[in-house]
């Protein structure tokens, strides 16, 4: 079966990004709520995962060989939809059932969705999961990289850091946590609520090759995932700083933005803010 095809070409997955912010907002509009905000922000990461260094199989999520995408952070389950729906994995209309009663997208994602690898949403756990599933395709002698995107709060976990820990003294250098810093959760901003900074050197003293780059720009990530290659020993830590609401000026000027209520009569508004975009 087919593998999904991978570029580096700036241009073309801006397109993708552009493609899958079209698709948070139009689930977010059918339940006229959720966490659009962090769809919306971390939509360039995932397309330089999904559609540059992602091995996967839209037809055969399960597999064996594939690369692992793992989402710790299960509310981010708006933009996880879209890059699976982009990269064909679930049909794009199913994305009209986002949120339903017995729908296969639930607001925070289950892995009983295809191409969804654990149940996320209980934070703090994805990348001690994830340095589960390193090791054992280590130990099974498969070359499957394992990609987490993990948030700034969750980087308040004791069980992060534990797993961090694990991630360096196994030395695994197929794992690649992407810890996305959006200066938001629920309580408020990470500084008022517990602080982490400077985050990017935390990391690296718990042994993790760590960059720090613009998490909406797509050729500074490409650079990253370009620098990881070269850096063989050790885990990688991405630290990637995200604009929440980013495309559309309305929720990237909202004071609080962790979840999001719209009115119904400001959806054609950003939709077109999305469009005036560059």
């Amino acid at each position: 079966m087919n593998e999904l095809p991978l570029t580096r070409d700036p241009a073309a997955l801006r397109t993708r990004a552009k493609a899958l912010r079209r698709h948070v907002l139009r689930m977010a509009e059918i339940v006229g709520q959720g966490y659009v905000g962090q769809g919306l922000g971390i939509a360039d990461v995932l397309t330089v995962i999904y559609f540059s260094e992602l091995r996967t199989r839209p037809a055969e999520p399960g597999w064996v060989d594939r690369d692992r995408f793992v989402l710790s952070t299960g509310h981010y389950a708006i933009g996880l939809y879209a890059a699976l729906a982009e990269a064909g994995i679930i049909p794009v209309a199913e994305l009209a059932t986002y949120g339903a009663d017995g729908s296969r997208l639930e607001m925070s994602a289950p892995e009983t969705t295809p191409g969804v690898e654990m149940t996320g949403g209980s934070l703090g756990h994805g990348l001690a999961q994830s340095v589960g599933m390193a090791l054992g395709l280590r130990l099974q002698g498969r070359d499957a990289r394992v990609f987490n995107l993990l948030s700034d709060g969750e980087c308040q976990e004791g069980s992060t850091w534990e797993a961090a820990l694990a991630g360096a003294h196994h030395r695994l250098d197929r794992l690649i946590a992407i810890i996305d810093c959006n200066n938001q959760q629920a309580d408020g901003a990470p500084a008022k609520v517990m602080g982490l900074e400077p985050l990017h050197e935390k990391w690296a003293a718990f042994g993790w090759h760590t960059q720090r780059v613009n998490g909406n720009d797509i050729p500074a990530l490409l650079a990253a995932f370009t620098q990881i290659r070269a850096t063989p020993g050790k885990p990688h830590a991405i630290v990637v700083d995200t604009l929440m609401g980013k495309g559309v000026k309305t929720f990237e000027e909202r004071e609080k933005n962790h979840f999001i209520r719209v009115a119904p009569e400001e959806w054609a508004l950003a939709n077109r803010q999305l469009e005036e975009s560059a």
